[in-house]
C-alpha cells in the first residue's frame, strides 16, 4: 500500500487540473465573437428559476442519433460560430460548451436559464432545433 503523504499531493494536483481546465473551458466557451447566420426565429427563453424544473420542450429538429453526454467538444472558431448562432436565436444564456454530434451538427450547451438547454446547429451554423 502507498503512504498517505505520497498520494495527497497528486490528488490536490489532479483536482487543481480539473477546475482549471473546467474553467479554461467555460471562459473560452463564453468568450470571443462571431457573427451568426443562424437564420431560426428567436424563440422565448425561460430565465432561470431555481428549485422550478425546466420544461419539456422541444423546437425544431433535434438530431436523431443525440443523446445527452455524447459528441466531441470543439473550439475556437467552429465553437464561436455555433455560439454565435445559438446566442442570436435564444439570448440570455451563457454557453458553457460546444459538441460535435453525429451527422455533423453542433450541439451548444446553455446554462442560466431554465429552457433551453441545448440549441442544435447545422453545420452552416443554422438553428434547427432546441430543448
Amino acid at each position: 500500500m502507498i503512504p498517505r503523504k505520497f498520494i495527497k499531493p497528486f490528488v490536490i494536483g489532479g483536482v487543481t487540473l480539473i477546475v482549471a481546465g473546467g474553467s479554461y473551458g467555460i471562459v473560452e466557451a463564453t468568450s470571443g465573437s462571431g457573427s451568426s447566420t443562424a437564420s431560426a426565429a428567436t424563440s422565448k427563453v425561460v430565465p432561470f428559476d431555481r428549485g422550478n424544473p425546466s420544461p419539456a420542450k422541444v423546437v425544431g429538429q433535434v438530431p436523431k442519433d443525440w443523446s445527452a453526454g455524447s459528441g466531441t467538444v470543439v473550439t475556437g472558431t467552429t465553437a464561436d460560430k455555433a455560439k454565435a448562432a445559438a446566442l442570436a436565436a435564444y439570448p440570455g444564456g451563457t454557453v458553457n460548451r460546444v459538441v460535435q454530434v453525429a451527422g455533423g451538427d453542433y450541439n451548444v450547451h446553455i446554462i442560466g436559464v431554465n429552457w433551453p438547454h441545448h440549441v442544435f446547429v447545422n453545420s452552416s451554423f443554422k438553428v434547427i432545433g432546441a430543448e
